[in-house]
């Protein structure tokens, strides 16, 4: 067997998917580990590590230093390890290829709707948009493409955290706050909670007026996408209305799916 193909005892660590076939399984479980350090917050300890990947602890040690030499994993003081600065490239390369790839089916909700067409995902506790589609319309909708929002005051931002336990949101609004863009905000987590029940109920999240007096936003979560997404379509409250969700929703769910599968193929390399 190659060195680059090396195998501990533990050839099938628990929760790990099994190596892809003419895989290198030290490269899928280095990978694997800073994913596991992201699900955890961004610092864990080696036997943290061990207990979540099944793992034994001198192979996550030699793979863990070898991050470090890398950049792509600190070590503190404690001994505890933390995602390293060289990750940040990484992610908003990332972000950017995300919003390209989404291009074509943000387009498709813009000219089938009529509005503007944005994509969001969920960067640590704020949301950030990160490709756009503008309406045909004169009257339209603009978001800055790298914009930074809070989620509470968002339809973008209540689509990504339907998903997360209560908890986790109690805890990123504390984080946050609730600061009041308009006099629709909701600012307490009661409320906001609610209406991620909402969201969860119906399939769809919706900013009315919250954001911004006078507009209103309809979003839907990316399923499985690589990291959390949503898809939005933005316009005047005057055109956003009732009977137009009702239209728009289905549509915005079927992007969302085609978006999700083709996300999915971008990784499958032959």
């Amino acid at each position: 067997m190659p060195p680059s193909a090396e195998r501990d005892p533990a050839a099938a660590p628990r929760g790990a998917a099994p190596v892809a076939a003419g895989g290198v399984q030290s490269l899928e479980r280095a990978f694997d580990l800073l994913e596991r350090m992201a699900d955890a917050g961004g610092e864990v300890g080696l036997s943290e590590l061990s207990a979540s990947s099944g793992l034994p602890l001198p192979t996550i040690h030699r793979l863990m230093r070898t991050l470090v030499s890398c950049g792509y994993v600190r070590q503190h003081p404690n001994r505890r390890y933390a995602l390293g600065p060289r990750l940040i490239r990484l992610g908003e390369s990332s972000s950017r290829l995300l919003g390209t790839w989404a291009r074509p089916y943000l387009a498709r909700l813009a000219e089938e709707t009529g509005e503007t067409a944005n994509m969001a995902l969920l960067d640590g506790d704020q949301v950030v948009y990160v490709a756009q589609v503008p309406s045909r319309h004169s009257m339209r909708m603009f978001t800055e493409v790298g914009r930074r929002v809070l989620p509470h005051s968002t339809g973008v931002g209540k689509a990504l955290l339907a998903g997360t336990p209560a908890g986790e949101v109690r805890r990123l609004l504390e984080r946050t706050g609730m600061p009041a863009a308009t006099e629709r905000t909701i600012t307490t987590p009661e409320g906001f909670l609610e209406a991620l029940d909402h969201v969860r109920e119906v399939g769809y999240a919706m900013d009315d007026n919250e954001q911004e007096l006078g507009v209103r936003c309809i979003a839907v979560a990316v399923p499985d996408a690589p990291t959390a997404a949503a898809i939005s379509i933005s316009g005047p409250a005057g055109r956003v209305t009732e009977a137009a969700t009702d239209k728009f929703v289905p549509l915005m769910q079927e992007v969302a799916q085609q978006l999700s599968k083709a996300l999915a193929s971008t990784g499958s390399g032959g």
